[in-house]
């Protein structure tokens, strides 16, 4: 019998190791979210929380948005990270930084990330144009946020509820307004089978060719030519189509 218990043990440790090494962003990230989540709860009733809510735009492509906090302030759109280590980022770079000790991970930024669910949102709710969008990052782990360059609030978890109550100074739906926008929301939510995959094969086809463009120096926002330039600040890659388009990257 104790053979068999020790067994069992050993059998899930492995099951449990395996998981984590095959998933480990996904429950990372999930256990960020639910931090989140959490954090969130106790915000107060005049405003109303939806998570993890994957939404169809026009175009047919997916958003997956972490945290919505709907008020009559306006909607707060918050993107949920769970990273350890420090983080450098600027609000217009492609790509922010984690740094662990000497190694380095790109990461896509943020701020674009959610200003990309915002634009979704924008065009769902186009009967309330009357509505004001707030950005938020949220990093829910570890990390220290070292040299961040942002208009747009990048904070802890602990500093979320602060950062939206500090923004809800001006008026911009009544109650009511905020129940029709969460039925809309609910109703234009994605939940069938197999979405949720496909929306991430999206997202990594999109990487890889990004990745593609950007190492044959191609511009992945407007295919024009990457041209080296120099600033104060050393040499970085630019788009020929500047100013129209303004991407850069590191050299």
């Amino acid at each position: 019998m104790v053979i068999i218990f020790y067994a069992s043990i050993i059998v899930f440790t492995f099951i449990f190791i395996f998981l984590i090494k095959n998933n480990g962003a996904k429950i990372k990230g999930s256990f960020g979210e639910h931090k989140v989540h959490k954090t969130l709860v106790s915000l107060g009733s005049e405003y109303v929380s939806l998570h993890d809510m994957l939404i169809r735009n026009a175009n047919g492509a997916t958003s997956q948005i972490d945290h919505l906090v709907l008020s009559e302030y306006g909607i707060f759109v918050i993107e949920t990270k769970y990273y350890k280590g420090w983080i450098f980022g600027n609000e217009k770079s492609e790509n922010w930084m984690q740094v662990i000790f000497k190694e380095k991970y790109p990461f896509r930024n943020p701020i674009k990330q959610n200003w990309s669910h915002i634009y979704t949102l924008k065009n769902i709710l186009a009967d309330f144009p009357q509505t004001a969008y707030y950005s938020i990052v949220v990093f829910a782990g570890n990390a220290t946020l070292k040299d961040i360059k942002s208009s747009v609030p990048v904070i802890y978890w602990n500093e979320l509820n602060g950062t939206i109550k500090a923004a809800s100074t001006k008026k911009c739906l009544s109650s009511d307004d905020v129940l029709r926008i969460k039925k809309l929301l609910e109703s234009k939510a994605v939940t069938e089978k197999g979405a949720q995959q496909q929306h991430i094969r999206a997202i990594q086809q999109d990487i890889t060719e990004r990745r593609l463009k950007t190492e044959n120096l191609i511009c992945p926002r407007c295919n024009g030519e990457l041209k080296l330039r120099n600033s104060r600040n050393g040499k970085f890659y630019g788009c020929e189509n500047y100013p129209r388009c303004r991407f850069t990257m590191p050299y």
